[in-house]
């Protein structure tokens, strides 16, 4: 089979020679740092190097933004960097390490900021839209038998974009003091987001929509589900219905934390994989399994552990090896590689992996 059969009757629960392999996270860029003092070559993929199956590959289209934002240095000293991003959202981020930012300012902070970002910003029609190499890309990926990917972070959400433009809290407040706005502005984004996906499926088969949300924490959704059946759940069944159409078989969700209580309004719209399944928020894809029948994932291992020794590699993945058994997962970890993990764990934790998927 090609990675890219292999990879959707997998995600399916289709018949397949093998799992997908692939090791989907990279490292921190200290933890970069870290492994080359520690015997990892400069520039060497050393994660292709363990993994045969290349993950899906995204198509570069662009579902923001548009014209693309260029990152404006505002402020700049011996400790930090405050600079305009992609969305137009003032950050502060410290130097010399990994840490969230600190978002200073967002664009909208009410329907005329809005409706002057929608105008400038957010035409669904500009060409520039499809500027790029991304048809040539595309034949490359599908005569090299690659998954084709539609959306990514951060440009396709519909709840993560929101937040985006109005900011943390006071996207959450809107809900309630706003909300004819909060439903404009979701409304708007899926145009963008269907309106250049149809123009890329005239020409390319895509294998996979993906939305990114990161819209929980540990202790659940920032949203109750009715508020997301409410306001994001009309829009997630337009994305199916396209989806359906153009025989796109699988629409994933990112979000980290435990959104077990959106799984089923999601799973209802037509989300059938979700991604990273964070263990630190208590996602056991084993429990996941049971209670979701029909949902394909990735991730689920905890990352935490190749901090630790063989021992614990070795058990986290005896953890998860049912829910490979019992196929529609894909073993990963849950995000990207902390600079606590030595190089030898991280390369142990990858060949135990290779010997269990690969014989």
């Amino acid at each position: 089979m090609t990675p890219r059969e292999r990879f959707v009757a997998w995600m399916l629960g289709e018949p397949v020679d093998r799992p997908p392999f692939w090791l989907f996270w990279p490292p921190w860029a200290r933890t970069r740092e870290r492994w080359a003092r520690e015997g990892l070559a400069p520039g060497e993929d050393f994660r292709a190097a363990f993994a045969p199956d290349p993950a899906p590959r995204v198509l570069p289209v662009n579902c923001g933004p548009c014209p693309r934002l260029e990152r404006v240095v505002l402020e700049e000293d011996e400790h930090a960097i405050v600079h305009t991003d992609s969305w137009g959202i003032v950050r502060r981020d410290l130097k010399g390490g990994e840490s969230m930012s600190q978002f200073l300012q967002f664009p909208v902070q009410g329907r005329s900021d809005w409706e002057r970002f929608r105008e400038t910003h957010l035409d669904p029609d500009h060409p520039a839209r499809l500027d790029g190499d991304w048809r040539e890309l595309a034949a490359q990926w599908s005569a090299a038998g690659v998954p084709i990917q539609l959306g990514d972070y951060p440009d396709v959400a519909v709840f993560g974009a929101l937040r985006w433009l109005l900011g943390d809290e006071e996207c959450l407040i809107a809900f309630h003091t706003m909300p004819e706005l909060v439903h404009e502005i979701m409304d708007h984004l899926t145009d963008i987001y269907l309106t250049v996906f149809a123009a890329v499926v005239a020409e390319v088969q895509v294998d996979v929509i993906h939305i990114w949300e990161d819209m929980c924490g540990r202790q659940g959704p920032l949203i109750s589900p009715r508020h997301w059946e409410e306001f994001m759940g009309s829009n997630y069944r337009r994305i199916r219905d396209f989806a359906r159409r153009h025989d796109i078989r699988l629409i994933s969700v990112d979000t980290d934390g435990d959104p077990a209580l959106i799984a089923p309004p999601m799973m209802a719209a037509g989300v059938n994989y979700l991604l990273p399944m964070e263990v630190a928020a208590g996602c056991d894809v084993v429990d996941w399994q049971r209670r979701f029948p029909g949902l394909a994932m990735m991730g689920g291992i905890d990352k935490r552990a190749l901090a630790l020794d063989r021992a614990a590699i070795d058990a986290e993945l005896d953890r998860v090896w049912p829910a490979v058994e019992a196929g529609r997962y894909i073993p990963d970890l849950d995000h990207l590689v902390p600079d606590d993990v030595p190089w030898d764990n991280y390369r142990y934790y990858a060949e135990a992996l290779r010997r269990r998927i690969m014989g």
